[in-house]
């Protein structure tokens, strides 16, 4: 149990860091934020959990294939903050990102590359 909260407590402490120094600064929260400390930590945390090779190889391989459709949402996102308000904005990026997901996992399949 005490692990867990361990686990927790590191993952939460990395999020309100993020969200504090972009408080201060855009540019450098969103540099921390683009880390992939969440991945690295996740990597870590099988690691010392003991999960073999395979399975921390397999979630760094589908880690890359899901980020790429999340991309675009984030270029969306400060255009439609504007006009549909923080929420719609948030909404609709979502929206995006899973249509893009969904088109990306059709289109890699035909290389062999199953995502869902």
């Amino acid at each position: 149990m005490a692990w867990i909260i361990t686990k927790y407590a590191i993952t939460a402490l990395l999020v309100v860091l993020i969200s504090e120094v972009a408080k201060r600064s855009d540019k450098l929260g969103a540099l921390i934020a683009a880390l992939p400390m969440v991945t690295v930590l996740a990597m870590i945390w099988l690691y010392l959990e003991g999960q073999p090779a395979e399975k921390i190889s397999n979630h760094a391989w589908y880690t890359f294939w899901y980020v790429l459709p999340t991309l675009p949402m984030f270029l969306v996102f400060p255009f439609l903050l504007s006009r549909l308000g923080f929420w719609g904005a948030l909404a609709a990026s979502a929206i995006i990102a899973v249509v893009c997901f969904s088109v990306l996992a059709v289109v890699v399949k035909r290389f062999g590359i199953i995502l869902l």
